[in-house]
């Protein structure tokens, strides 16, 4: 098994338009793909049985929420969205809005989405590396709609929020962590995650 990404590059001469990445991706549907703004593309090993709980209790606490609150859709970490970088990305569970999903087609949304959410979480595996992470919560956040990230290291017990032009903020294991006025009343119970 692999313990981190397997990056592939390649050649300028043989790049992937955005509908031969996606067929790429649909005929490799068991592999977790991104690719970045430079046309490199990353192939992520599967989370580790432990890691695949705390993702699942993540997504299992923001779904309940969402349908209480009724103004955005949830997304698994299945999901790949197109940046305005180019970049094709899936977090690891992420919310947008309503209104703003409903403004694509139905063509764009039936596959890589050209949106960034407005909530993205990723969560650090063990064998993850936190610098590329927190790089990639740092494009995020130069993405318009975006409004808050969620880096979430287990191995340290700490959350790095990311909010547009402001520096990243860590808290040392937190019980909880708000949605801020992003996601109002939604509160991630932390001691699920640890």
């Amino acid at each position: 098994m692999l313990s981190s990404p397997l990056v592939v590059q390649i050649p300028s001469s043989m790049q992937m338009t955005d509908e031969q990445f996606f067929d790429f991706c649909q005929v490799n549907r068991d592999l977790r793909i991104e690719r970045n703004q430079f046309g490199e593309i990353s192939i992520m090993p599967p989370t580790g049985s432990e890691t695949g709980n705390r993702n699942f209790n993540f997504a299992l606490q923001l779904g309940v929420w969402a349908e209480k609150d009724g103004t955005g859709i949830c997304f698994d970490s299945s999901t790949g969205f197109k940046l305005s970088t180019g970049a094709e990305r899936s977090p690891d569970a992420c919310w947008i809005k309503l209104e703003r999903w409903n403004a694509l087609s139905p063509e764009q949304q039936q596959k890589f989405a050209p949106i960034c959410p407005d909530f993205i979480v990723e969560l650090r595996s063990p064998s993850d590396n936190l610098k590329p992470l927190k790089e990639k919560m740092e494009e995020y956040m130069k993405e318009p709609g975006i409004q808050l990230g969620l880096l979430i290291d287990r191995k340290h017990r700490r959350v790095y929020i990311y909010r547009p032009g402001v520096p990243e903020e860590c808290l040392e294991n937190p019980a909880t962590v708000s949605g801020e006025s992003v996601l109002p009343g939604f509160v991630l119970n932390l001691n699920k995650l640890w």
